[in-house]
């Protein structure tokens, strides 16, 4: 979406793509924004979980509960049902399929099943990407000219050149740049509470062989799939930083963090969005 600076924080319609890490302030900015104005908040990770991978979330809950006899026989005699209550604060029931790869004694997922669940969540934030424009018109529909698509951290991983054109094309694409503070307290969250992430398949290879190595390990069910999340995860960030760069540069324009938390009214933040368009 090609707009002025100046046509942009005076459109009666606001269309916004926001891009980068996941604790960088897009939901911060989705908030702070819809102070002022109705904004349509759509959610990418809500939208993967609730569509796409639905139905692959609740087989993975199901086959967890059919390895207890009893419960097994009251799912078979439909006694009992299992749905997935996914909403957008709690994703609980995504990243358990998501999961993280490593010994099974530990939690984690053998190689080719984790590997298999990350090529269905890439095929599924590629549809839910795609699907931008028809919840555009349905906001618009139901009196919401003001647009939010609140975008996974891995949408720069997808490298589909076509979600990205339809992206910029029916909003602004804005890149949030976390500061070296922000990044800093990024990995140190990641240390406390690693949690399932998406990687692409060439980088977790290499950095699974990098892993291996470094711990003398032979095969990838050694490993403690918690610690290598914490490994791993200040090598995801730099290597997704030039992807989010590289998109902004294309397709869109770049905030940085630390001058987003300073705004305190949807004005400003506005403000700070056309400073970065002009």
């Amino acid at each position: 979406m090609k707009l002025s600076a100046n046509h942009f924080f005076n459109a009666q319609q606001k269309c916004l793509t926001l891009l980068g890490m996941s604790g960088v302030g897009k939901t911060h900015l989705a908030k702070l924004l819809s102070e002022q104005d109705a904004y349509f908040h759509y959610s990418g990770d809500y939208r993967i979980s609730a569509q796409y991978l639905n139905n692959d979330i609740l087989e993975n809950v199901i086959n967890r509960v059919k390895q207890d006899d009893w419960l097994k026989s009251l799912l078979e005699n439909e006694s009992i049902r299992i749905q997935n209550n996914i909403t957008f604060d709690n994703l609980s029931s995504a990243s358990a399929f998501l999961g993280k790869v490593g010994n099974p004694e530990l939690g984690g997922l053998p190689i080719g099943e984790f590997t298999r669940r990350q090529a269905l969540h890439k095929k599924a934030e590629i549809e839910t990407m795609l699907d931008v424009p028809s919840f555009i018109a349905k906001a618009k529909q139901q009196g919401m000219s003001n647009f939010i698509n609140d975008a996974g951290g891995s949408l720069c991983e997808l490298d589909d050149e076509n979600v990205y054109q339809v992206l910029s094309e029916h909003t602004i694409i804005l890149y949030i740049r976390a500061s070296q503070d922000n990044e800093q307290t990024l990995i140190k969250r990641a240390q406390t509470h690693p949690k399932p992430l998406y990687y692409q398949t060439h980088f977790l290879q290499e950095q699974l062989a990098i892993y291996l190595a470094e711990n003398q390990f032979s095969y990838v069910a050694q490993i403690n799939p918690d610690a290598f999340v914490r490994w791993i995860f200040p090598r995801l960030l730099e290597h997704r930083k030039p992807k989010y760069e590289q998109i902004a540069k294309q397709y869109g324009c770049t905030i940085d963090s630390e001058d987003l938390y300073q705004c305190r009214h949807a004005n400003e933040a506005l403000e700070l969005i056309a400073g970065a368009m002009s």
